[in-house]
């Protein structure tokens, strides 16, 4: 690789560990701690929903205009606010219950969002113009750190939750995000670009983009009624603490993390195989959230190896559906006529983050 590859890829690969890191250490506490500030179910589920819905609108946003507003900017102004959304989050025990705890959730939340669309949107665009024949494979190595991100999360939020209260995880992680910031201002390359007319509805004209993008929407929605549920579902049922349940998303985030790099590898070597990677996936996520809970259908009880077990093929199958999704997004603009620039690019991965978020 050259020097500018390289700088890149560590670049990205930190930016992804820093917002997963901060993004999943909510899963096995806050729902509970919510819970004690008067939030119902519903609304928790709603917080959880608002950070989705502010990265669909800010993804979209930010990959329409993305080289108006310059690919390095957007990705170290996104990781300030997200830094920044972080800490104050850490702070929000100390609101009063009740309405007051809820309205600041909603908008903290939703600012984080707009922050780490900024800089996911930026690095996906990146990575793909700097390593055009490489997407998928580059793709998977960098999901090894968003995978470690989500891996050391919920574990790490659960102990120092436990340990020193509220406010610690939320002061800590926010703080090497924010440290973050000042090393991708030196070592992230500039790359320029022109802007151009692509739009994100002359892409979901085609078919076989609208059903991937469909396909990425189902896997994502599986993902964030997990991150809502399972915490609660898990002391519930079986009495675990909340660093015991930062343990059980280990069983989701590992597999991923794990099979990534060579999902990848194979998307890349073997372009044919990107679709029945896909169903592969697709079939397996099926079949994982049907023995989650179990479904009632099944009349199996539920049990702490079922569920972890479930979480792993997730895990896998999510790996598989996500690696081929975005080099065969762009692909299929190529084939449509948009040229091979930085502007198509964020087209294609504002496109790929707001699927992720609708779900």
């Amino acid at each position: 690789m050259s020097r500018t590859q390289i700088f890149t890829l560590i670049s990205i690969a930190s930016v992804n560990f820093g917002s997963m890191i901060c993004y999943s250490i909510l899963g096995p506490f806050f729902p509970i701690e919510a819970s004690k500030k008067g939030a119902s179910q519903t609304v928790i589920g709603l917080i959880f929903g608002c950070y989705a819905l502010s990265g669909f609108v800010g993804s979209l946003l930010m990959g329409k205009y993305i080289v108006q507003i310059g690919a390095k900017f957007m990705l170290v102004s996104g990781l300030f606010v997200s830094a920044g959304c972080t800490i104050m989050f850490g702070f929000l025990d100390r609101a009063p219950s009740g309405t007051i705890f809820i309205t600041l959730c909603f908008i903290v939340r939703s600012v984080d969002a707009m922050g780490f669309a900024a800089a996911m949107t930026s690095s996906l665009a990146l990575a793909s113009k700097i390593f055009p024949n490489n997407i998928a494979t580059i793709l998977g190595s960098l999901e090894m750190f968003s995978g470690l991100g989500l891996l050391l999360g919920p574990p790490l939020g659960g102990w120092m939750y436990q340990a020193a209260g509220y406010e610690v995880p939320f002061l800590v992680l926010g703080s090497i995000l924010l440290v973050l910031v000042p090393f991708n201002m030196i070592v992230m390359p500039s790359c320029e670009s022109e802007p151009t007319e692509n739009s994100f509805l002359q892409l979901l004209k085609t078919p076989k983009v609208f059903l991937i993008c469909f396909f990425v929407f189902t896997i994502s929605s599986g993902l964030g009624f997990v991150d809502a549920t399972l915490s609660l579902f898990a002391v519930e049922k079986f009495q675990l603490t909340p660093g015991h349940v930062g343990l059980i998303f280990l069983g989701f985030t590992l597999p991923y993390s794990l099979s990534a790099p060579s999902l990848g590898f194979i998307s890349d070597k073997y372009p044919a195989t990107r679709c029945w990677l896909m169903i592969l996936g697709g079939l397996l996520s099926g079949l994982g959230f049907c023995f989650l809970g179990p479904a009632p259908f099944l009349n199996i009880s539920s049990q702490l190896w079922l569920l972890i077990f479930m979480l792993c093929v997730c895990g896998f199958s999510m790996g598989s559906s996500l690696m081929p999704s975005l080099p065969e997004i762009i692909a299929s603009a190529h084939e449509q006529g948009m040229e091979d620039g930085l502007s198509t690019l964020g087209v294609v991965s504002g496109l790929f983050g707001a699927c992720w978020s609708m779900g």
